[in-house]
């Protein structure tokens, strides 16, 4: 069966201060005038493969099916191989270079049906420059015939989906009476998702010890940020089904000095922690109002 798409999903980590990302669309706009192209983001830190994939698998049932160039790509250029991954029997195809980028999306639904090495494809553009753009050369063209109704048989070459590379993500596990996990992602409010079952870790209380640097705060489970109590750790579970740490209106990387890859241990609060956990209010210092209520800054 010939499938042809309308849309292509993309991401990378190309940023907008350079002009990949527009040329990609330009080159995709030549070759299948007709079809929506959809950025998912392109702000994805420069070579971290692993937030990249992360992020695709948060977005993969949501996207529109159709085809999905997924571009964070150190290793252009070498021997690493751009693959072409059908999903759903053809539902949709996601291009990009196999390192592990593509597998948590490619995973989360379901596996590949077939994949496909496009390294020496036809359709990739002639350049007289080096081999450093894939993006361009190789993974829009190959997104624009899938979508012209060109099969992936004549793209690329047949591989087992089993030889593709998998995606390396931590794994949440117990010490003694502490769940140890940890950092996944940190969203653009500072809201930080862990790698942890929410049912899991809300199991331990009403009250919760959130360990960070060896320093305790108290965290409650919540269903909104606004219900998050001044100077506690909310833990609610996010818009992916995983356990995510905030503050109300405020940051929780910031408050909690936390990054991508940040140890957090969370165990059940008992009395006997009550003097040792942090109960902390975030102040915010400014202006302050004279006696006429206009606002004036501190000398």
């Amino acid at each position: 069966m010939v499938h042809r798409y309308d849309t292509i999903s993309f991401l990378s980590d190309f940023g907008y201060a350079d002009e990949f990302v527009g040329v990609v669309h330009s080159v995709i706009r030549s070759l299948a005038p007709e079809v929506a192209v959809v950025d998912v983001t392109h702000g994805i830190e420069r070579h971290n493969v692993r937030a990249g994939g992360l992020a695709l698998a948060r977005a993969a049932n949501y996207l529109n099916p159709g085809v999905v160039i997924a571009v964070v790509d150190p290793g252009v250029g070498t021997a690493r191989r751009p693959v072409a991954l059908e999903v759903g029997d053809g539902a949709s195809v996601l291009l990009g270079p196999d390192n592990g980028l593509l597998a948590p999306a490619v995973g989360l639904v379901g596996g590949a049906t077939r994949a496909f090495d496009v390294r020496d494809s036809s359709v990739r553009l002639p350049t007289t420059g080096g081999a450093t753009f894939d993006g361009r050369d190789l993974f829009a063209p190959v997104a624009a015939h899938l979508c012209r109704g060109v099969p992936l048989t004549e793209l690329g070459t047949e591989i087992d989906p089993a030889s593709l590379m998998p995606g390396v993500l931590p794994v949440a596990h117990a010490d003694g009476d502490e769940l140890v996990c940890e950092v996944l992602w940190i969203d653009h409010f500072g809201n930080c998702q862990l790698n942890v079952d929410p049912l899991e870790a809300l199991a331990l209380g009403s009250e919760i010890v959130v360990k960070v640097d060896g320093e305790d705060w108290v965290g409650v489970p919540t269903e909104a940020y606004e219900s998050i109590p001044a100077g506690r750790v909310g833990l609610l579970t996010d818009s992916s089904g995983l356990l995510s740490m905030a503050i109300a209106r405020g940051s929780a990387a910031t408050m909690l000095s936390l990054a991508e890859g940040s140890e957090i241990r969370l165990r059940a609060l008992d009395e006997t922690d009550r003097p040792s956990v942090s109960i902390n209010t975030p102040v915010e210092l400014g202006p302050r109002p004279n006696s006429s209520g206009v606002q004036t800054e501190e000398s």
